[in-house]
């Protein structure tokens, strides 16, 4: 043993080193995406009755999606980017169930549900009958 990583995952890249902080352009660009996100929402209120709702929907859609995409252009931005990235990568390993898995560990979660909540509602009824016997209700 040479006392050398084997394994790719333990090896530290640039990838995990942390990134420096938000430059005064990225500060620039957060605001302005907040801007355009708060203006979408500004038009649906303030056009409330000049515009048909259809419409004042279409300008906080808008205003959502140019903020977001002002946010992209950030360094936090190329981050988000590259998580999803990597998120749907690791999505297509992803082992999925069949349907007859799917519709097998439904019913079992089904009966476990209604196996609580009987005796959940037995102990409520034991608890209640002590409760009144105690008071002298009972």
């Amino acid at each position: 043993m040479s006392g050398a990583c084997d394994n790719r995952d333990d090896v530290l890249t640039s990838k995990s080193l942390p990134t420096p902080s938000s430059s005064g352009g990225d500060i620039v660009k957060y605001a302005l995406a907040l801007l355009l996100a708060v203006a979408g929402l500004f038009a649906f209120y303030w056009f409330d009755g000049q515009w048909p709702t259809g419409v004042r929907a279409l300008a906080v859609v808008a205003g959502l999606a140019a903020g977001a995409a002002v946010f992209m252009l950030t360094s936090k931005g190329a981050d988000t980017r590259e998580f999803l990235s990597e998120s749907r990568f690791e999505l297509r390993k992803v082992v999925w169930p069949t349907r007859q898995e799917t519709t097998r560990t439904m019913w079992v979660v089904i009966a476990v549900v209604i196996l609580m909540s009987l005796m959940l509602a037995g102990m409520d009824l034991v608890i209640q009958s002590a409760v009144k016997w105690l008071l002298g209700n009972g």
